[in-house]
């Protein structure tokens, strides 16, 4: 049996006997040799009732003692208070349709969100996850509407065959129940069908509102007025007074498996003929040098010129290098006929290639480049020799076998040269005519995201536009790239057309302001009507947060580009009054119910967004 010998501690005895209490049962369960709990007490001579009190609170401390590795449980969150779901639900209630769809997927209307937004302002000491548990509307949802980074979300709308006959009461119930609708589209020609039983097809009910003006259709743009005025618009001379170069992505299946591929074309603008082409993995450097030397060696001459566009890969020492006398020019900006020979023949391309599938063994990306560059090498020769209508059933190949005098090839090589001097004294004039601070801005930009730009065509093209949108455009392009969102592709072009598009957007602010003062000097009916309407919110509410409110209300609810900048205008004049102190309050809650409101298409709302941020803090 083993002896209890007592042995001096640090601790205070009836401490000890509790120790060796608590350790018994552990003892006994790994089989080694130990005292029984009466052995322990009799030999120390503590008492029972006292030693076994004190066991058990150190088995509570040591309960503690070791705690699991990472973060402590969060603790529930304290429920919300009932009259805030009493309200939502009285606000569903009077706006049928404000929430639709099932429990994996829902649609929310405007005035709902607007209307939650208000309850989180209203009920700002509730934590946000309460909030979202007592309304049922996702706690990640509820952040992107207070970040208002809602995504734009349009259900699709089929199409289904309309009935022979529509009577007058079934029409009135459409446009009542209209009236009082709160939802989307789809969800409204769901309710019409089975609340309401009336067997109206989509494409009807949406003829039926357009008809009475109560719902207009957003129609994309369609394709720009002024295409056929720029047929016949690029300068031939003969066949290889000069060549165009473009590349284009071209998916190819293996395997069931998709690979993409860059297809690279010269071509002969004279005669329009495919002269030479290679295929890469990418488009780069050696893409049009590969395509430039397999042009040389298939017609046996070198161009004066060749002309690509502005990606920096393309104008590279390594290019102009290897084209030795051939002089390189580049594409002007924003007019695409330059390459239109280029991409004639990609849309010829795509088609053919369309749908096709490789199955075969070895290396996919071996076998798929080199069967891909076999077919582009057989469609480019078998289009060269089909005659055309519009060249007198000429076909490219004898086009292209037509010889210059020697007097027109030093005209077109003077004319060629005349025209790079004048594109190159062109952009060495607007640089120099442009900012400095403006142009070391954007070169730093271009350093800071590793942008390339050679030549310096591209920074002297975004050097054009105001500061302000130059400012966002970079704001933007790296704000994406952070985000993750930026095009695999994106380069400098990328931030030259973010640039170009926020310019033309501030230049139509401006239009539209203009055209209101021009309005209001003639006494336009509509200004003093509008003005008036003003003027009563401004009598009749007295806090600056609801008549911020009452102003996007109404900018987002007209139809009018020109009405929706007076709204937001007088929006702004609210949020950057002298004497108003939460300014970045309002703005921040007039950007949310901007956000929030889907009655504008996202890009309308964007733009909303910048114009009221432009209007409180204009740049100097």
């Amino acid at each position: 049996m083993p002896v209890v010998t007592a042995c001096p501690a640090a601790v205070s005895p009836v401490t000890e006997v509790a120790l060796r209490l608590a350790a018994v049962p552990q003892l006994a369960a790994l089989g080694l040799p130990h005292p029984t709990a009466t052995e322990i007490l009799q030999t120390t001579g503590v008492s029972r009732s006292r030693a076994y009190e004190v066991k058990e609170r150190l088995q509570r401390a040591l309960d503690d003692l070791v705690r699991p590795s990472g973060r402590p449980p969060k603790p529930p969150p304290d429920p919300a208070p009932q009259p805030l779901a009493s309200q939502l639900l009285d606000y569903v209630y009077c706006h049928p349709g404000a929430v639709s769809g099932g429990a994996g997927r829902r649609r929310y209307s405007d005035g709902f969100r607007c209307h939650v937004l208000e309850l989180l302002e209203r009920h700002g000491d509730v934590a946000l996850d309460a909030l979202a548990e007592t309304i049922r509307v996702p706690l990640g949802t509820l952040k992107d509407w207070l970040r208002g980074g809602v995504a734009d979300v349009e259900g699709a709308q089929g199409h289904q065959p309309a009935p022979p006959h529509c009577r007058g009461p079934q029409i009135e119930t459409v446009l009542q129940e209209w009236a009082s609708w709160s939802g989307g589209f789809t969800a409204f020609c769901d309710h019409l069908r089975l609340h309401c039983r009336i067997p109206f097809g989509r494409t009807l009910v949406a003829r039926l509102l357009k008809a009475h003006g109560v719902r207009l259709r957003h129609r994309r743009p369609g394709r720009s007025p002024d295409e056929h005025a720029l047929r016949d618009a690029f300068e031939t001379f003969f066949p290889h007074a000069q060549w165009v170069g473009d590349g284009s992505q071209v998916p190819l299946s293996v395997d069931g498996r998709t690979l993409v591929f860059n297809v690279e074309l010269a071509v002969d603008p004279y005669s329009g003929a495919f002269v030479g082409a290679h295929v890469s993995p990418t488009e780069d450097a050696q893409a049009v040098i590969q395509a430039f030397e397999d042009a040389v060696q298939a017609t046996g001459v070198r161009p004066l010129a060749l002309l690509l566009d502005n990606k920096p890969s393309n104008h590279t020492d390594e290019v102009h290098e290897a084209l030795g006398d051939t002089l390189l020019i580049p594409a002007t900006l924003y007019r695409a006929q330059n390459k239109a020979h280029c991409e004639g023949g990609f849309g010829l391309l795509k088609p053919t290639l369309a749908g096709l599938e490789i199955r075969a063994g070895g290396t996919p990306e071996a076998i798929a480049a080199g069967l891909l560059e076999n077919l582009v090498v057989t469609w480019a020769r078998t289009l060269n020799h089909r005659p055309r209508t519009d060249r007198d059933q000429r076909s490219r190949a004898e086009l292209l076998a037509d010889q210059p005098t020697p007097e027109e090839v030093e005209q077109a090589r003077q004319a060629l040269e005349e025209r790079l001097r004048r594109q190159n004294k062109a952009r060495q004039t607007l640089a120099a005519r442009q900012n400095p601070v403006l142009r070391a801005l954007i070169a730093a930009a271009y350093h800071r995201l590793g942008l390339d730009d050679p030549g310096g065509h591209l920074l002297t093209a975004t050097a054009r536009y105001p500061l302000d949108a130059v400012l966002e455009a970079i704001a933007i392009f790296e704000g994406r790239r952070r985000a993750g969102t930026l095009p695999e592709r994106a380069d400098a072009r990328y931030l030259l057309g973010i640039a170009r598009n926020l310019a033309n957007e501030r230049e139509g602010w401006k239009i539209a302001l203009a055209l209101w003062d021009a309005r209001v000097a003639a006494g336009d009916a509509l200004a003093r009507r509008l003005q008036r309407q003003r003027d009563e919110l401004v009598a009749g509410v007295a806090e600056p947060v609801d008549l911020v409110k009452a102003y996007v209300d109404r900018a987002t609810a007209t139809p009018s580009r020109l009405d929706r900048f007076f709204w937001l205008s007088a929006a702004a004049d609210v949020i950057s009054d002298p004497a108003e102190i939460q300014a970045e309050g309002l703005y921040r809650l007039a950007a949310r119910r901007l956000a929030a409101t889907h009655a504008l298409r996202h890009p309308d709302r964007v733009s909303a967004i910048r114009f009221l941020a432009a209007k409180v803090h204009p740049l100097r």
